[in-house]
């Protein structure tokens, strides 16, 4: 007679975890930030205050509690399809673009400091603190290229070539380091300084997302028909595979958000099909898992998670493209 590894009663309890832990709660409270769904949108380092690029009121600026709507923000005056936004790691900047221009912003008093045209269409931006030569934007451009802009002086510092479209970029708060992910199937991690590759990993289909942990130790990247890979940067070794359900994956429908959290013992991702989920590291152990709401219950209506983070009470953060913002306790 075979031996068995587990008793019954013990596959019961096993079973029963497992779906604990695969069940999907629902957030604990949301917010409203647009009628009807989002172009792009970006959380705060500390995810107190959102950047929204709405489809009909354009661009705003919003303290999420109690949530507050501080400033309107366009380019030209005109109501702009805002397609992407970055804050500055210490929340006093933030940058807007509308695929071809781009604004940088004081949160503070809600001024914009400098506005002009992207070389290419951008397609992802992300930007450090002030440094000693000016504010730093990195640029996911459609041109082949990822670019280090000086965002406070105008003018480009850098390019970074790739061989297809680079579809997501990440840089460190100091300006040093930068990430990029192309559809060349490429995750690349380069010195500002001096333009060198430091570290790349290869997938097996086009690049979609990459992230930075704060520290730069860490690196995400995630394909569309391939893995999610959390890597070192120091080395370039592989230190988990994020989980993705194979039918998910087969349909391409991945990662569209995530973050590390500040000592790198979790991780933040959202997906294109309303999933946010937790992350235990490096053991990539699923925490918790939320399904965000649809705008209607009887339509079918989708929503992309376009970014996550972590506020100070320990709560999870998300935007969707629906138009809401939403708070999760793990």
């Amino acid at each position: 007679m075979p031996k068995r590894l587990f008793s019954r009663p013990t596959l019961l309890l096993l079973g029963v975890a497992m779906l604990t832990a695969c069940s999907a709660k629902s957030p604990d409270t949301s917010l409203e930030v647009a009628v009807d769904g989002l172009y792009g949108g970006a959380l705060s380092k500390d995810a107190s205050h959102a950047v929204i690029g709405a489809f009909t009121h354009g661009g705003s600026y919003w303290q999420l509690s109690p949530g507050e709507r501080l400033f309107d923000w366009n380019h030209g005056g005109d109501e702009s399809n805002i397609t992407a936004a970055a804050f500055s790691s210490d929340g006093r900047f933030v940058m807007t673009s509308d695929r071809q221009t781009m604004v940088l912003w004081d949160t503070l008093t809600g001024e914009d400091l400098t506005y002009w045209r992207a070389p290419a269409e951008v397609l992802d931006i992300a930007i450090s603190n002030a440094t000693d030569i000016g504010v730093l934007a990195a640029l996911a451009l459609d041109n082949h290229t990822a670019v280090i802009f000086n965002a406070s002086r105008g003018r480009v510092l850098r390019e970074f070539n790739h061989q297809q479209r680079v579809r997501s970029v990440d840089i460190s708060p100091d300006g040093r380091w930068l990430l990029s992910g192309s559809e060349d199937r490429t995750a690349i991690y380069w010195s500002v300084a001096d333009g060198n590759e430091v570290q790349r990993y290869t997938h097996e289909d086009e690049v979609r997302l990459v992230k930075l942990s704060a520290d730069q130790r860490l690196a995400l990247s995630v394909s569309k028909y391939d893995k999610a890979m959390v890597w070192q940067t120091q080395d370039g070794s592989e230190l988990n595979e994020v989980p993705i359900l194979g039918d998910a994956l087969r349909r391409g429908r991945t990662f569209s958000a995530a973050r590390f959290s500040d000592n790198n013992q979790q991780l933040i991702t959202g997906s294109s099909d309303r999933m946010v989920q937790l992350w235990q590291l490096p053991e990539m152990q699923e925490l918790a898992r939320w399904e965000l709401p649809k705008r209607s219950a009887w339509k079918p209506t989708g929503a992309a998670v376009i970014d996550v983070g972590f506020d100070a009470q320990g709560r999870v953060v998300a935007i969707a493209s629906n138009g809401s913002v939403h708070h999760m306790q793990p």
